[in-house]
């Protein structure tokens, strides 16, 4: 019997393993210490009243191996939405196995869908193998931009 990706909007019964990916991307981008996510603060974002993101579940042979969470975003420049990844990840051994891309596809062809201009999203710079997974597909990286961030207590301020 051939191996097989499925693909599928998550639920709100996926929050806990969704929960666990992000966990897994944390620990995998040496980031545990920001991961602050809970199961209720996901279902009320992904699934409450206001939905802020979606997600994309992949499954191999029936079984959880990795998911996309993704949200729109706006091109004032082309005057159109796009698509922008929050986060793609696979799990360690299921790697190499086509699910990363089976999802970038599915989100390349939810864009075209919904009549997007582009799909995008962050790599960190020493992640080498993302960054060379992603070239191959034809990304093309923005090395001119710098992405600035508010959080804490300079939000606050800057709220004020």
């Amino acid at each position: 019997m051939a191996s097989s990706v499925s693909l599928r909007s998550a639920t709100s019964a996926d929050t806990p393993q969704i929960l666990a990916f992000i966990q897994g991307l944390a620990e995998y981008e040496k980031l545990t210490h920001a991961c602050v996510a809970t199961e209720d603060s996901l279902r009320q974002s992904l699934f409450g009243p206001r939905r802020f993101a979606e997600v994309i579940m992949a499954d191999y042979d029936g079984q959880p191996a990795g998911f996309a969470l993704f949200f729109h975003n706006y091109s004032t420049f082309r005057a159109k939405p796009g698509i922008y990844l929050e986060d793609l990840f696979v799990l360690p051994e299921r790697r190499g196995l086509g699910i990363g891309k089976a999802l970038l596809k599915e989100l390349a062809r939810l864009a075209v869908e919904r009549g997007c201009a582009r799909l995008e999203w962050s790599v960190l710079d020493w992640n080498d193998p993302a960054i060379q997974f992603y070239k191959s597909l034809g990304a093309e990286p923005q090395d001119e931009w710098t992405i600035f961030r508010l959080t804490g207590a300079e939000l606050l301020r800057m709220a004020e």
